[in-house]
């Protein structure tokens, strides 16, 4: 058996022999490399180029564009929106405040309509319902405020055509009852000074026994040399 194998071998029908030359694994790994980022670098080629062909990659680029382009609208809008709405909340906080302030105004006009109008029934009564000339009481107004408390209004006008200015005081009594019987009294603190060059008006409080009824006030005008000037009684 073996001496056949040998002479199979040895004889022309022996088997071919191909003598290869021997390349180191490095060197192989090096070859793969380059020949598969060859492969790779064909293959992306056709995909880049297909893509161009076909025309999807302008497409894209367009879209893109495009939708820059829009962002940018869209932005420009919120923007213009936000500034809108803050103008309008602002414009509302100043209609608000200024409606506010326009209330309070007319209820300041409204108090000050009142004040005036009871200043005027108080100075219709200013012109002189005579020719009478010189100083004299044109209305006197008393109210009880509380027991044993009396406002006074006073009115005092000069009639004339070279007026004088007015230096005087005027007096106030009480007069009534107290305990069912007759009661009168001047007013606390005495006569009060009084100065009228057309009109002056003054008001005061005047404190008596609580337990009084005051039925009427005198009030005198007298000038500097003591004499009475004008009188004028009021009933409460």
């Amino acid at each position: 058996m073996r001496w056949k194998l040998l002479r199979r071998r040895l004889s022309i029908s022996a088997p071919r022999v191909i003598v290869r030359r021997h390349l180191p694994w490095p060197l192989r790994w090096a070859v793969a490399a380059v020949v598969l980022g060859f492969c790779g670098a064909i293959g992306l080629w056709a995909f880049e180029f297909g893509k161009d062909i076909a025309g999807l990659d302008r497409q894209s680029k367009a879209e893109l564009a495009q939708l820059r382009v829009d962002t940018a609208d869209l932005r420009k809008q919120r923007d213009k929106a936000q500034s809108l709405a803050d103008t309008a909340d602002s414009l509302l906080k100043a209609e608000r405040a200024a409606q506010e302030k326009l209330t309070q105004q007319v209820r300041q006009l409204e108090a000050d309509n009142q004040a005036l109008k009871a200043d005027l029934g108080f100075f219709e009564r200013l012109l002189p319902s005579d020719g009478a000339e010189g100083v004299s009481i044109r209305s006197v107004q008393v109210s009880l405020v509380a027991p044993g408390q009396l406002r006074y209004q006073l009115l005092a006008m000069q009639s004339g055509k070279n007026l004088v200015d007015f230096k005087g005081r005027f007096e106030l009594a009480l007069i009534g009852t107290l305990d069912g019987k007759a009661w009168a009294m001047p007013a606390a603190g005495g006569p009060h000074p009084l100065a009228v060059t057309r009109y002056a008006r003054t008001e005061g409080l005047i404190e008596f026994a609580p337990g009084a009824v005051v039925k009427t006030v005198q009030v005198r005008i007298i000038d500097g040399g003591g004499t009475v000037r004008s009188t004028h009684t009021a009933k409460l």
